[in-house]
């Protein structure tokens, strides 16, 4: 019989994953079950009401988050591989990635089966960041978190390029859409910068949770640097010159102006938007290693199957969404689009059932996520469920 063995899971690190997925799922269920997704910009301070603002506005920590810990999970693998083998990993599990984003993932999106339209978005640039840091790896660690705090703290620099038509620049670091063909159209929506900085920094404090470096040690670190992200944004928020492509304005209301003051750019992620989820990343990891409990271990489900989560819950909250349209007079076809923002003319619920249907689809999730995890870890000899 052979036995296989493994580094112990971070619970800390999988309590974290689960709880940004579950929260991302939100945004999801909001995109196609809210009768006012489509009307306005969900964090336009001049429009949005407070829950429908904290509602979209929570959801930002999900994707930087997931990429800062895929970093930190990449270090933890490298330490049972090579450099060489960790490399080849990481290009092979990118380059798999991207190939979901363009056919499984951009099917789940639109259910459009001539893929009219086509987004680079949140796994290929996860399955991007993870071919450049097949590169990063073989740089010494303090070159990591230089490169990755120069992109970090030096993109929005680039702003004010623009190179009319090309796609080259939009993949660099612009939103962009552009016809392919007369049918088929391509979506920018998650350029590589600042994106691989952000893999590549977790994957430099990935170290930190070498055995030789003691808990109490790491959570003073963490939680230093998650407060100081935090004045860092506030300061430089503040002055208003930096950061972010988007001012802050006094509005006519004390809570519409710190609604303006937090309204950060997501696409691509600036500055300012960065130090606030990645602050809250640092906290988190630096207080949460010693919880335990059925919360906990519900949470932890997610975080340790998370990209078999993902796909489940693209395709239940479109099937969802096909039977509600069908349902309530619209026609399951309303549920078929050719781009992301489609007019789904009066269909949608309020707020309040919005949130029922997403802690419905988490409940319908939770037995299928804790049976895949369960089927992982009695398998772990079978090498395709690491792609999972």
């Amino acid at each position: 019989m052979t036995l296989h063995t493994s580094r112990p899971r971070i619970q800390s690190i999988d309590l974290l994953k689960g709880l940004v997925m579950v929260i991302m799922a939100l945004d999801h269920t909001r995109d196609y079950f809210h009768q006012s997704s489509a009307l306005f910009d969900m964090t336009n301070p001049a429009h949005a009401t407070v829950p429908v603002y904290l509602t979209r506005w929570i959801t930002h920590f999900c994707a930087t988050t997931f990429s800062f810990l895929a970093g930190i999970s990449a270090y933890m693998s490298g330490k049972r591989k090579t450099k060489a083998e960790l490399s080849s990993f990481l290009i092979k599990r990118g380059l798999w990635l991207i190939f979901l984003e363009l056919t499984v993932v951009s099917f789940a999106w639109y259910l459009n089966i001539h893929f009219k339209n086509v987004d680079l978005a949140v796994i290929w640039v996860l399955g991007a960041s993870m071919i450049f840091l097949a590169g990063f790896i073989h740089l010494p660690k303090n070159a990591i978190l230089i490169i990755s705090l120069l992109i970090i703290f030096g993109h929005n620099i680039l702003d004010q390029l623009h190179f009319e038509g090309s796609i080259l620049w939009a993949i660099i670091h612009e939103v962009y859409s552009v016809k392919l063909t007369d049918t088929l159209t391509l979506t920018i929506v998650y350029p590589l910068i600042p994106w691989i900085a952000v893999m590549a920094l977790g994957y430099y404090f990935g170290q930190f949770y070498d055995a030789a470096f003691e808990t109490s040690r790491r959570k003073k670190l963490f939680t230093m640097i998650g407060f100081s992200a935090i004045i860092a944004f506030v300061l430089i928020r503040w002055a208003n010159v930096y950061g972010d492509p988007v001012v802050w304005q006094h509005m006519q209301t004390t809570g519409r102006t710190v609604m303006s003051f937090m309204n950060l750019n997501k696409y691509p992620p600036s500055l300012l938007y960065l130090l606030v989820t990645l602050s809250m990343a640092f906290l988190f990891l630096a207080n949460s290693e010693q919880w335990r409990g059925k919360v906990v271990d519900f949470f932890c489900v997610f975080g340790r199957v998370p990209f078999f989560y993902y796909i489940l819950h693209l395709y239940l909250i479109r099937v969802l969404g096909l039977i509600a349209a069908e349902l309530t007079g619209h026609g399951w076809e309303l549920m078929v689009q050719e781009q992301f923002d489609v007019d789904l003319k009066d269909f949608g619920f309020n707020l309040v059932i919005v949130y029922f249907i997403w802690i419905g689809i988490i409940l319908i999730l939770y037995p299928l996520c804790k049976w895949f995890d369960k089927y992982k870890q009695a398998h772990r000899e079978q090498w395709w469920l690491s792609y999972l």
